[in-house]
């Protein structure tokens, strides 16, 4: 689509005028105009917060190159359990309880 230069918006501006009339179009103007205030308003908007969210993104980076790495502290080997044999033969060994209840004097 080429430009448009002023004879095609002589054109249009009288095939407005025509399809509308003269008590229409300056109301359709004025939406049109609102509308693309708003278009720009929201369009800045959004340009703003994520420049916003650029700005906080590089700054969290900058803060996290300029801290040196810190060692991550080593986890401990986990306790090593007894094999099954090994406690079969600890509860084997332990002497059995007394079916007597104690009573504590």
């Amino acid at each position: 689509m080429g430009n448009l230069g002023m004879p095609e918006l002589m054109m249009i501006m009288l095939l407005a005028l025509l399809l509308f009339g003269p008590k229409k179009l300056p109301e359709i103007g004025k939406q049109v105009g609102k509308a693309l205030g708003e278009f720009k308003r929201a369009s800045n908007d959004l340009k703003r917060s994520i420049e916003d969210e650029m700005s906080k993104a590089q700054s969290g980076l900058d803060s996290m190159t300029s801290d040196p790495p810190k060692p991550e502290p080593k986890p401990e080997p986990p306790a090593l359990a007894p094999a099954a044999g090994a406690v079969a033969q600890q509860k084997a060994a332990e002497p059995a309880p007394s079916s007597t209840p104690t009573t504590p004097s």
